[in-house]
């Protein structure tokens, strides 16, 4: 959201603490009678809305101040007349970035939920492409703003001298007091199935195919033997657009006449057994039954020598971890940082605070400077995978200060730049386009 933030110090808080993230758990609400409360040309805001981004603004554990509706009504006012300039602008967001957000959004929903879509479904009481659409139109007016924000703010830089004057303009007693930070790094090796398990999984796979065939139900299969979330659904995984599930799964898929069953299919994910039900445009329907399998205690065994081995070239060849991890690592995202996991504003020490237990515990055994020989990893899809740890460095538990949190003061000074340009942006750009505020509002003083 975008607020006029006039208190540079309640700017630096935010920024350097952050918020977390939290969906809004269901809660009686009472009844909300609902009505426009705001008009941005053609674009309308209701009541609920506002209602909603409310609690969401309180259960991401933001405080309550007598303004705090008032300023997140203003900045739901001010998301319609950037998406109402970037009409007139002509400024645009393709499909194809709306649905790989999308998508990524759905993942992450999905992954708050232990990543078992089932619970998801429940949750809500609604399908997954229910859900979808849903939020779809709200994932597309977000880039938009985006989009338009980085337009307006497209050449917006912040200078050293500039730092230091926003940071000396914060009496010292309101810094904010950080907890103790840590830069580690990873090397994660997936271990490899071996053949045995593949071909057992194959054969498996197979003789399901042969039981269809006979006559029995491919739904009632992907119940009792599916592993993946659809299998509950009967394999079942609905229309899908093309380039939303892995490349071999859809290119199998879409080689299949209507009713027809592949044969296995090995992705990522493991094997699958598809079976094609449909196609309208650029969408198709399938279910499969998919087998995943786990790594053998051989197969773990292998990756531990593997990562040992990397371990012996770091500690007595002088190689860099850095380099061993963007050439090795099999976890991508870290391994694209030189295997250092990133902290919120992009600096390589994250607060331990934000570190799983495991590794929490990990590190507490031991000192920096120091590499972990091979230790069991899971990753965040849930496979197994091994790993090794290095504890590069520490910064102990401290009131904010320029020399050790360079980068968070610098992340806050420029966002207070960039709010005071879209705030004469937005000066300017209010009078190109209608704005009808509902008189029950009249006290918040929208856009003045």
């Amino acid at each position: 959201m975008i607020l006029k933030y006039t208190e540079v110090i309640r700017l630096l808080v935010l920024l350097l603490l952050g918020s977390a993230v939290v969906p809004v758990q269901a809660q009686d609400k009472g009844v909300i009678v609902d009505k426009i409360i705001a008009k941005v040309d053609d674009k309308i805001i209701l009541k609920s809305e506002l209602e909603e981004a409310y609690i969401q603004f309180l259960s991401s554990g933001q405080v309550e101040s007598g303004d705090s509706k008032c300023g997140i009504f203003e900045s739901l006012v001010v998301n319609k007349l950037l998406i109402a300039k970037a009409e007139i602008d002509s400024v645009i967001v393709m499909e194809v970035e709306i649905d790989q957000n999308l998508d990524q959004r759905m993942q992450m929903i999905i992954s708050q939920v232990g990543g078992d879509e089932n619970a998801l479904e429940s949750y809500y009481g609604k399908t997954l492409l229910e859900i979808r659409s849903e939020i779809r139109e709200s994932v597309e007016e977000q880039l938009i703003v985006q989009r338009m924000q980085n337009t307006i703010t497209s050449d917006l830089s912040i200078s050293p001298a500039e730092v230091r004057t926003f940071y000396n303009r914060i009496p010292i007693d309101s810094l904010p007091y950080f907890s103790a930070e840590v830069s580690i790094g990873q090397i994660v090796k997936i271990p490899s199935i071996g053949k045995e398990q593949k071909d057992e999984a194959r054969k498996k796979l197979l003789e399901y195919k042969k039981r269809v065939e006979e006559g029995e139900s491919f739904e009632d299969l992907a119940r009792q033997y599916s592993n993946g979330p659809s299998g509950p659904k009967g394999g079942n995984l609905g229309y899908m657009k093309r380039g939303n599930l892995v490349p071999p799964y859809e290119a199998a898929a879409l080689k299949l006449a209507p009713e027809e069953i592949s044969g296995p299919v090995e992705s990522e994910f493991g094997f699958h057994l598809i079976q094609l039900l449909g196609r309208r445009g650029n969408e198709y329907d399938s279910r499969h039954i998919l087998l995943q399998l786990e790594p053998s205690a051989d197969d773990l065994a292998k990756s531990a020598h593997y990562l040992d081995s990397l371990r012996t070239m770091i500690v007595e060849d002088s190689i860099s971890f850095e380099k061993m991890a963007k050439e090795y690592s099999d976890e991508k995202l870290s391994a694209s940082n030189g295997g250092f996991l990133v902290g919120d504003t992009g600096s390589t020490f994250v607060s331990a605070d934000q570190l799983d237990f495991e590794t929490f515990l990990t590190l507490d055994t031991m000192k920096t400077g120091t590499i972990t020989h091979p230790l069991d990893y899971q990753m965040q899809d849930g496979k197994k995978a091994m790993r090794i740890i290095y504890y590069k460095d520490r910064i102990k538990p401290h009131q904010a200060n320029i020399l050790e949190d360079y980068q968070k003061i610098a992340n806050a000074a420029l966002a207070e730049k960039r709010n005071r340009i879209l705030n004469s942006w937005f000066d300017e750009a209010r009078d190109d386009v209608f704005i009808q505020i509902d008189d029950d509002f009249s006290n918040c003083k929208i856009l003045q």
